[in-house]
């Protein structure tokens, strides 16, 4: 699946140092502010430690002696988390900078129950086949794969029988809008919301780093028809589907819940989704 980049994830600061495009283009710096972040999180700083006290919650209370695969895991930061309450995560990621990144924060902060793969998550190696009791993926995933058909039988491979999938997203009926006019509060529909051509850039970066030029990367509008359709025909069934009027990033003009985890566009008082999660089971 080819990745890229489109907007800027939740973790404002230093910690988006360890996203990978960042990582790529400043090895050395990328090193030194994980270190930083060891160190702190050591000696109290909420904000370093925070990382580790958040995975999501709907995962979290069920996981107890449970096997997990974290798709798509970036730099590991949720990977460690989900560790905290389950009995092993392996962290699956397509980019080989996220997974060194994502070994050795395990190592410093001396988490043994996690792995890391490279692998792309359309086409999973059989080895992680049947493997795991519940699969995991969120925040700035879905947008990246081009074929969700062959994302959820990967998916589907992973589970044992009775074992769950849950996913939390930006909504794509959110990601229609241009999202710089949303934050003025103009609503302009410029990604057509059934559209099956890739967006297409011909940079990459630009939250964590300054824009590489001349890389091109895609980003696919998938509507909610078709992931749930994609989940089913591989043989999940939907057990819940929610959605949010908040979002995990801010785009422009949001507002961060502290109470909540979450950005709140002004205006947007259960007036459109933002985000949602669901629950499939195996």
């Amino acid at each position: 699946c080819t990745r890229g980049i489109k907007n800027e994830p939740v973790g404002i600061g230093r910690l988006e140092r360890f996203t990978s495009d960042w990582a790529f283009a400043h090895p050395e710096e990328a090193a030194a502010a994980m270190d930083g972040l060891r160190e702190e999180c050591a000696a109290g700083d909420e904000l370093a430690c925070s990382i580790w006290r958040g995975a999501e919650g709907a995962v979290s209370q069920d996981l107890a002696g449970k096997r997990v695969a974290h798709l798509q895991c970036n730099v590991g930061f949720d990977t460690l988390a989900l560790a905290e309450s389950a009995a092993r995560v392996t962290g699956v990621d397509l980019a080989p900078e996220n997974v060194r990144c994502a070994q050795r924060l395990a190592e410093d902060f001396g988490i043994g129950n996690v792995e890391f793969v490279e692998a792309d998550v359309c086409d999973l190696p059989a080895s992680l086949n049947g493997r795991f009791d519940v699969a995991f993926t969120s925040e700035g995933v879905l947008g990246w794969l081009p074929d969700l058909d062959a994302w959820a039988r990967g998916v589907r491979r992973l589970l044992v029988d009775g074992g769950f999938l849950y996913v939390f997203d930006s909504h794509p009926f959110y990601l229609a809008f241009d999202e710089d006019k949303l934050g003025r509060g103009e609503y302009d529909l410029a990604y057509p919301y059934f559209g099956k051509e890739p967006d297409v850039e011909d940079r990459i970066g630009g939250y964590a780093s300054e824009p590489k030029e001349g890389v091109t990367s895609y980003f696919w509008m998938h509507p909610v028809s078709d992931i749930l359709n994609a989940l089913v025909g591989a043989g999940l069934h939907i057990d819940a589907f929610n959605e949010f009027s908040e979002n995990f990033f801010d785009s422009g003009g949001h507002v961060l819940s502290p109470e909540k985890g979450l950005y709140e566009l002004p205006g947007n008082d259960g007036r459109f989704p933002m985000t949602f999660s669901l629950r499939a089971s195996a």
